[in-house]
């Protein structure tokens, strides 16, 4: 627990001076960074894919889509970045068909696709306008949820929420998430209001709040799935006391989305 503690008190901060002092590109290389060290813990971490030009592929292409969402959406890039990643994944099919499976190169699909365009959010988020203020919302709600289910379990939580999954997770730690959730927003609706100047829904806090908490747990399980399946504990241990990339930021990769999207039909807050 001190590990974790001191971990999380070094790192925290560090990344908040990256995206709210440092310009846009540095959210941008650190979440590349990020992308590309996922791509290791699920393909070669968990031993479903272990290939190692499919893991050079998908890094590839999740640097690709961190440049793609540093860029706003370029859709010249994000064309020729698909066709060539498929392409090559085609060759290697090719190359090794009695030895390659398909589920190595789905798999090979969801970590260099999927997993980087979700945590891409984050750079998303970072090059909107007034973005340092709205990616911190996306913390928010990863991250208060996450403790308000933890503290709540402990103390109030007696019905199990998903035992096989995860047997420490109860409905009364996923009520006490959405409400730390619900919370968390407001007062950061009333931060942004008193001290930047913006106009703030509190309703539509509110409902951030709500989706947010809702979004963190299905991150969380999601990937927790996935470690069942692979028989592992954590991916990887890159965090001490957290485990590694995907273990820190699984909540990450369905909250930052949901928030970039959100912003773009229900804004919050307006400046």
């Amino acid at each position: 627990m001190k590990t974790r503690i001191l971990v999380a008190a070094v790192g925290l901060p560090l990344l908040l001076v990256i995206v709210l002092l440092l310009p846009p590109v540095a959210t941008t290389i650190l979440v590349s960074a990020m992308c590309i060290l996922a791509v290791h813990e699920l393909l070669i971490g968990t031993g479903f894919c272990r290939h190692i030009r499919l893991f050079a592929w998908s890094s590839c292409m999740a640097l690709a889509i961190c440049l793609w969402s540093w860029l706003e959406q370029s859709r010249i890039l994000g064309a020729a970045a698909l066709l060539l990643y498929f392409c090559a994944l085609f060759g290697e099919m090719l190359a090794a068909h009695t030895k390659l499976s398909f589920q190595a190169v789905c798999t090979a699909v969801f970590a260099g696709l999927a997993v980087p365009y979700l945590l891409g959010a984050l750079i998303r988020l970072r090059v909107m306008e007034n973005g340092k203020f709205f990616i911190i919302a996306a913390f928010v709600l990863t991250m208060l949820p996450d403790s308000g289910a933890y503290f709540v379990g402990r103390a109030l939580g007696k019905h199990k929420l998903c035992p096989v999954i995860s047997p420490h997770k109860t409905v009364e730690g996923a009520l006490g998430g959405a409400a730390a959730g619900v919370i968390g927003m407001l007062l950061y609706g009333l931060i942004l209001q008193l001290g930047f100047d913006f106009k703030v829904n509190y309703l539509l806090c509110a409902v951030y709040g709500i989706l947010g908490a809702g979004a963190s747990m299905l991150g969380d399980l999601g990937f927790s799935v996935i470690k069942r399946q692979a028989r592992i504990k954590d991916y990887g241990n890159l965090l001490p006391g957290h485990g590694g990339i995907l273990d820190r930021f699984d909540s990450t990769t369905v909250v930052a989305p949901l928030v970039e999207l959100l912003l773009m039909i229900l804004p919050f807050a307006v400046k």
